[in-house]
């Protein structure tokens, strides 16, 4: 094109943020006649470090004065080098990627709702509820990798909702996304608290436990976040790696345990199952009711498989050995086998890789400890009076209760060590996840001048520090819950004879609120769980009904069922749309049965709470998304082809715009 042409390309409502304040606000070009063409926003898109415009040229054609060429482009391919404010490093390997995902996957759930269930609903309660929740998580991840691969963008798990289902409620699954992790960064700390607890040192210390365990401990995390991520990355992989260890050490001193070779034991074998379906009779009223709060209370220990979707927008890019490429396009094409190889493996198995160890590590728990032990955690809100044969409350895990039992020397100890390390490893990743999602969610905000004042407010969350670090959406997901841990300072007053009893009835109540604010965080991942599954099903439908329009437009990366380029598209889920019908059931069955079988012998406000308090303000705030941006009430329309398309390119820019910068 001569210098007299003028490019019209309108830009997607994402570029325009990222564009304010590196577009030159006012700028003319000369016609031959010497007459200005009146400036606008979308033209001239080559400032330094600034958008490059791809464009084919299918037709020229005068402008209405006559007086210069307007080009029409039947082809706009933008990619959009984002400021570096708006960007972070991408370093992460798939070591890394990794051992994020088994880091906040191998928490507290295991160790602590591994004895709950057992004390709810018995030994086989433990495998199933178990291996039920690791088949839904499979199912689950197998729609989350399927677009993960191709679109490893910020704020990933909002954004395929966004676009295939409904904007608003995108929306409303970042926040709810950022609410699970930010929460469960404050109430792990508070369950490490307990697990500090053990030591009688530390228990009658409150000093020590609001200044060390509350703010210090916490405050470390915050400083091991604020590193750079190439680093960050690296211990990951060292506590990764040691948590493993651990639950190694810990499944073959409980089979040695079993077997009889700690001092003072006896084989227990399979003495245990002799009653598989005993329950807690105050909690159901059934076996198949305990089972159903069974399966609800081990969805805990799986939240986290899906966090490789936010850690994505981090990770290394991978190129062909030898690869040069210089233009969107090509960049599109090119990768396409490779585009999720580096957190493919993590996406498939962690689920997997989990179920096997849950499964195996809780029914080696089963057959060391009977079921109505007074050292297994109870839940909390059905009473706080005491069993009769029970002198106090349970405050450990059931593998510490098993290695107290068992009369090794300082067995206990270490396995709390252990559980001490895993809880606040864990807590450092889920701050790590809390901030990445903020960041993503908020990074493509526009915080210019004229906009609304929360806007801008949200915006300034979406920027890095100079080491490309989302410091601010961190600090902000750190201190949001910080003080939720600290309520478990308050103690009973009192010099009476039943000041004791008024100290364990606060205590409990504490605790109570505590792991409602637990179980809300879990309840609210499963509503993230369907909302992606819902959207993988309508992404399947569109290029499904689409596919000629997709093959003969030659769009990348979504034509599921070419046989020209197989690797064009990356990853193919096994059994679809089948596994994603299955998942969503999955997700609403949990969510609203299992969830709700604790109503079932009798209603408690604390569970109803725990349940659906969480459904109640996720519908609420989609709602008043709906309300406040005057949106329609219909779902995304997937029906045309060619809005189709622009859906995929529109990803496929925000992809590059992300990996070029």
């Amino acid at each position: 094109m001569s210098q007299a042409e003028v490019q019209l390309v309108e830009l997607p409502e994402w570029a325009r943020p990222w564009l304010s304040g590196v577009l030159p606000s006012q700028r003319t070009e000369q016609n031959p006649n010497g007459s200005p063409y009146p400036p606008s926003q979308n033209a001239f898109l080559r400032p330094p470090s600034s958008p490059s415009l791809i464009c084919s040229p299918s037709s020229v054609s005068a402008d209405s004065q006559g007086t210069g060429i307007l080009t029409k482009c039947s082809e706009k391919r933008l990619v959009v080098t984002l400021g570096r404010e708006r960007t972070v490093n991408r370093y992460l390997r798939g070591i890394h990627l990794f051992m994020i995902t088994v880091n906040a996957t191998l928490g507290t759930g295991l160790y602590w709702r591994g004895g709950q269930i057992l004390q709810l609903g018995g030994p086989l309660a433990v495998v199933l509820s178990f291996i039920f929740i690791g088949i839904l998580t499979w199912a689950v991840m197998q729609c989350i990798t399927e677009m993960l691969c191709i679109w490893p963008i910020p704020g990933a798990l909002s954004v395929y909702v966004s676009q295939f289902v409904d904007e608003e409620l995108g929306i409303a699954v970042g926040v709810t996304y950022w609410f699970v992790y930010s929460m469960s960064f404050s109430t792990l700390v508070a369950t490490s608290a307990a697990e500090f607890n053990f030591w009688e040192y530390i228990r009658d210390r409150p000093v020590i436990q609001g200044l060390v365990i509350y703010l210090l401990i916490p405050l470390m995390l915050v400083c091991i976040n604020a590193i750079r991520i190439e680093i960050y990355g690296w211990l990951e992989v060292a506590t990764g790696s040691i948590k493993i260890v651990f639950l190694g050490v810990i499944i073959v001193i409980l089979i040695a345990i079993n077997l009889g070779a700690g001092p003072k034991t006896q084989p227990l074998g399979a003495k245990y199952w002799e009653s598989p379906t005993g329950f807690d009779t105050q909690a159901a009223n059934n076996w198949g009711t305990a089972l159903l709060m069974s399966i609800s209370i081990a969805t805990f220990a799986y939240t986290g498989v899906e966090v490789v979707a936010a850690s994505a927008l981090e990770a290394k890019w991978p190129r062909r050995a030898g690869e040069q490429s210089t233009t969107p396009e090509r960049s599109l094409r090119s990768n396409g086998a490779h585009i999720g190889k580096s957190f493919k493996f993590s996406a498939i198995f962690i689920p997997v890789l989990a179920m096997i160890g849950y499964t195996i590590s809780g029914l080696l728990a089963t057959l060391d400890i009977e079921r109505n032990n007074c050292a297994l955690p109870h839940l909390s809100w059905l009473s706080v009076d005491l069993d009769p044969n029970c002198k106090v409350p349970s405050n450990s895990a059931a593998f510490v209760a098993i290695a107290a039992m068992s009369n090794i020397p300082r067995l206990a100890d270490v396995f709390n060590v252990f559980l001490v390390f895993t809880c606040l490893s864990c807590a450092g990743t889920n701050l790590y996840i809390a901030s990445r999602t903020l960041f993503g969610i908020t990074s493509r905000l526009d915080g210019g001048e004229g906009q609304r004042w929360y806007l801008r407010v949200f915006a300034w969350f979406g920027k890095t520090d100079r080491r490309q670090v989302p410091r601010r959406a961190m600090i902000f997901s750190a201190v949001a819950f910080w003080w939720v841990p600290f309520l478990q300072l308050i103690r009973g007053n009192g010099d009476t004879q039943s000041s004791a009893n008024t100290t364990n009835v606060t205590r409990a109540s504490v605790d109570t609120f505590v792991e409602v604010l637990s179980q809300m965080s879990y309840s609210a991942v499963l509503i993230v769980w369907g909302c992606e599954c819902l959207a993988f099903i309508r992404f399947y439908q569109s290029i499904s009904q689409h596919r000629d329009y997709l093959e003969r437009e030659n769009v990348p990366h979504v034509q599921r069922w070419s046989e020209q380029d197989p690797d064009d598209y990356p990853y193919r889920s096994h059994s679809q749309p089948l596994t994603a019908y299955l998942a969503l059931l999955g997700c609403i069955f949990v969510s609203l049965v299992a969830n709700g079988a604790a109503l079932w012998n009798g209603f408690h406000l604390l569970p109803f709470f725990a349940s659906y308090l969480t459904v109640i303000v996720f519908v609420g705030l989609w709602v008043l998304l709906k309300i406040m941006r005057g949106a329609n009430w219909s779902l995304v329309d997937l029906s045309q082809p060619d809005k189709v398309a622009r859906i995929f390119r529109h990803l496929h820019d925000i992809r590059l715009s992300v990996t070029q910068s």
